[in-house]
């Protein structure tokens, strides 16, 4: 007997940077000062546009990293645009960088930015992070699913009193490496971290039915803009097959693509 199906909630908080999320993707942390070294002077290479958050992620500017220091303990940035934007930057006690190169997802962590000058103009100067995150975008581009056509995964369980149930959910994101789900604060208990549910179905509108195991990763509480409560649920993958991982590529792919044709009013 099914449980009954939960309502994609709209406008969900957005998830934590994965950083701050290591126990999901600590295997994509570098902690190794050479390597860091080398991510850096690539940003600085390629010129990469970064987004500075801070103040709880309530605020950010946009800078560019310029150099690193002679003694390379250290990075410059280009300062913000706007002059106040840069002293509560500065004032800041935790600030994420996220950027993007080549498809490859960068984030790092500093606690402080003092000022400084880079060939005669402001800069920013930071410390070199002591870890790292590079993501690959297969593993970090994460779809949220469509409210008109639901993604529904139907997950096999058992009670407390070991007799056979399933879950069904509606899927509030995908990606290449897992997914999200959103259930009532009274099935809690059901998703313990770790634990690992096989022979979960996944259909996926107009792409198919495909059957996968998956492992709780983290769950947290998030509430709406009506004040609903939910218990959203962050899986992994655990060993999907190459023929259903690009099953998933080609899902995300073609609704990104009409997502776009129709913002541009292709549609």
């Amino acid at each position: 007997m099914a449980e009954t199906d939960v309502p994609q909630p709209p406008e969900l908080p957005a998830p934590p940077f994965e950083l701050e999320q290591e126990e999901d993707y600590s295997r994509f942390l570098l902690h190794s000062r050479t390597e860091i070294l080398f991510a850096i002077r690539t940003l600085i290479q390629k010129a990469a546009m970064t987004t500075v958050y801070f103040d709880q992620g309530q605020s950010f500017l946009l800078t560019t990293p310029l150099a690193i220091t002679p003694d390379s303990t250290g990075i410059l940035f280009d300062v913000g645009s706007d002059e106040a934007m840069n002293r509560r930057a500065l004032a800041a006690n935790k600030l994420i960088f996220t950027t993007s190169i080549d498809r490859v997802k960068i984030q790092f962590k500093l606690n402080k930015l003092g000022a400084d000058q880079f060939e005669g103009r402001p800069a920013f100067r930071g410390g070199l992070p002591e870890s790292l995150l590079r993501l690959q975008r297969r593993e970090y581009f994460r779809l949220s699913t469509p409210l008109a056509t639901p993604v529904k995964c139907v997950i096999p369980m058992r009670r407390a009193d070991g007799t056979a149930m399933s879950c069904d959910s509606a899927l509030i994101d995908i990606s290449g490496g897992g997914v999200g789900l959103m259930v009532p604060l009274a099935q809690k208990d059901l998703f313990p971290g770790g634990i690992v549910f096989s022979e979960c179905r996944i259909t996926l509108p107009n792409e198919g039915v495909f059957a996968a195991t998956l492992g709780v990763r983290n769950a947290f509480e998030v509430t709406t803009r009506t004040g609903a409560r939910y218990l959203r649920i962050g899986c992994e993958f655990i060993d999907l097959p190459g023929s259903r991982l690009t099953m998933v590529q080609r899902y995300i792919t073609r609704v990104e693509r009409e997502r776009k044709a129709r913002l541009s009013g292709l549609e």
